[in-house]
């Protein structure tokens, strides 16, 4: 559990689970398997296991340790929907966070199938029988970074949550977003990739993405640049910054 992310969007993160597998070009350089595999076979590390993924059942209750609301991403190491969780496991955390209703959560996947079906089986939007009313505080979201995985968009819109966003990061390549891919969609991230064998992003893969968003209605997010600056030069991603034709675009569901 992290008290202060340095993730732009978020105020702090919580790892009920670690580790993860790649299942899509975005996950080619991940910070996260970098991070982790540092650690591997330092004893008494959290990271002891480097990247393999592990449920912690003892993280369940850590949201409760902090009493002052936060936005907080859950599973910032891992995939909350990663074939391998058990289903009973992703039901404890949702049920931690219906119950710590003073934060907000953001829920982030690949796995948008498993997202879709799981939550969809479970919840519902208005009080149905055989089916618990989606939290308020839950989002989920989905990342897509190339044209070829928008098809994630549609799981998500098959979410019954109340707060539904992209995460366009990396943005690997063009993203042509249509009026019916922003239907039910609330926020859109964008970032470009950062560390050391980072892949630069067109400027106008970001700028599509923008007006995608204004024509839609849909807050949108300018994460950062990366690596590479605008002009596409390894300058590295504190000298790249995040402002976007000059300006700052910090818009959050709801603000619009």
């Amino acid at each position: 559990m992290a008290e202060h992310s340095t993730i732009e969007w978020t105020d702090a993160t919580w790892n009920p689970v670690t580790g993860c597998t790649k299942i899509s070009p975005g996950c080619k350089y991940c910070y996260a398997e970098k991070f982790a595999e540092r650690f591997r076979d330092v004893s008494g590390h959290p990271y002891q296991q480097g990247f393999d993924l592990k449920l912690w059942p003892e993280r369940l209750e850590w949201p409760f340790q902090w009493k002052q609301p936060r936005m907080i991403f859950v599973n910032s190491m891992s995939d909350l929907f990663h074939d391998v969780i058990p289903d009973e496991f992703i039901a404890k955390v949702f049920e931690t966070m219906e119950r710590a209703s003073q934060h907000t959560f953001q829920l982030l996947t690949k796995r948008s199938q498993r997202l879709a079906l799981w939550t969809s089986a479970r919840y519902a939007l208005q009080p149905m029988p055989g089916k618990r009313t989606w939290p308020r505080n839950v989002w989920a979201g989905v990342s897509v970074e190339t044209q070829d995985y928008v098809k994630r968009i549609t799981d998500l819109q098959h979410v019954p949550a109340f707060t539904r966003f992209l995460s366009v990061e990396p943005l690997l390549g063009p993203v042509q977003l249509t009026k019916g891919h922003l239907r039910g969609i609330h926020w859109v991230i964008v970032g470009g990739e950062s560390g050391p064998k980072a892949r630069p992003m067109n400027p106008q893969w970001a700028r599509s993405v923008r007006e995608a968003c204004i024509t839609a209605g849909v807050a949108f997010f300018f994460k950062q640049w990366g690596t590479h600056n605008s002009s596409g030069r390894r300058v590295g991603k504190k000298a790249a910054g995040r402002r976007l034709d000059g300006r700052t675009y910090n818009e959050m569901p709801g603000t619009l």
